[in-house]
């Protein structure tokens, strides 16, 4: 019988620790331990474990090898559940405590987290919750890698062996300068828009999908100005320089500037987008991931009830 390699808690963290920020000296800072144990523990690990965990770049800090990144995802969960674990005994299996890592889409950032905090600090007061806000495909790189358990994003990009939970469609709308010739109208075909100038939100998948629905209607775009900023992209429009497509839609028509935007539906039969919360379905959902997701559906539903905000 193989006799089990002697891995300690602490060579665990540690290694965690250094793998997510890149840097035995960084991790050693957040530890508060010296480097020197840091770097120890790691290379003990890799004895014990048998291969690589890290390229060492001097004076460029770490790269994770593909054994290691593999090996990141699976302790994380390891870790994650050892504390469920240790709640479970200690009579707190109902208590969800601890600390979670979610990333959400930068867009809906403003409309969701939120109230989605504030939800979570109430029902679960003894849940820390970190949020990293990226655009689509850094939210799949970040479920994949096990950076984040969850996420609250839109269904873009995120690829195969992702669990996603639908809260909510949110269908297009177009904004339009004050006074432009389409504002009288309840609704907007989007062919009507052929050869006006755009104002286009750049995100990845983003662009493609507005791309995509103005193409389909025989009407693609010519794209005057873009901005990676929703707030930037209705600042423009507001100046008049451009129509734009957009999901997620204020509470006020008012820009940061002072100016203002018409809002106005889509005639067309267009697809909306679905806000969901993803996970990956390879890895073992804890009960933090569980109450995200649950505040995420209660919070979304508030929203839409009190002010058709994010969509139906």
């Amino acid at each position: 019988m193989s006799r089990q390699p002697d891995v300690t808690l602490t060579q665990l963290r540690y290694f965690v620790q250094a793998a997510s920020l890149l840097s035995m000296t960084k991790a050693a800072e957040e530890l508060r331990v010296a480097q020197s144990a840091v770097s120890t523990a790691v290379a003990q690990l890799e004895k014990q474990v048998g291969t690589p965990l890290f390229i060492r770049q001097h004076a460029r800090g770490l790269v994770l090898t593909a054994a290691g990144e593999e090996f990141l995802r699976d302790v994380r969960g390891l870790l994650a559940h050892l504390g469920e674990v240790l709640d479970a005994a200690r009579g707190r299996g109902d208590d969800v405590r601890g600390h979670i890592r979610l990333a959400c889409m930068v867009t809906l950032v403003p409309f969701v987290m939120p109230e989605l905090l504030a939800e979570l600090s109430s029902v679960h007061p003894g849940l820390d919750v970190e949020v990293l806000e990226l655009e689509a495909a850094a939210v799949s790189n970040a479920l994949r890698s096990g950076t984040v358990e969850v996420a609250v994003t839109y269904d873009l990009g995120l690829g195969q062996g992702v669990v996603r939970e639908v809260i909510a469609e949110a269908p297009p709308y177009v904004i339009l300068p004050p006074g432009h010739r389409l504002a009288a109208l309840p609704e907007v075909r989007l062919r009507d828009l052929a050869e006006e100038p755009m104002v286009l939100l750049d995100l990845p998948h983003s662009r493609e999908y507005f791309r995509e629905l103005l193409a389909a209607a025989g009407a693609p775009p010519r794209i005057a100005y873009r901005s990676h900023n929703v707030e930037a992209v209705r600042g423009m429009v507001a100046q008049g320089l451009g129509f734009s497509l957009l999901n997620q839609r204020p509470g006020l028509d008012g820009t940061y500037g002072g100016g203002r935007v018409e809002s106005r539906a889509i005639a067309d039969d267009v697809p909306s987008l679905s806000v969901v919360v993803a996970w990956m379905e390879s890895v073992r959902r804890t009960a933090r991931a569980r109450a995200v997701t649950d505040s995420a559906r209660t919070v979304v539903e508030r929203l839409r009830a009190a002010n058709g905000r994010l969509g139906r």
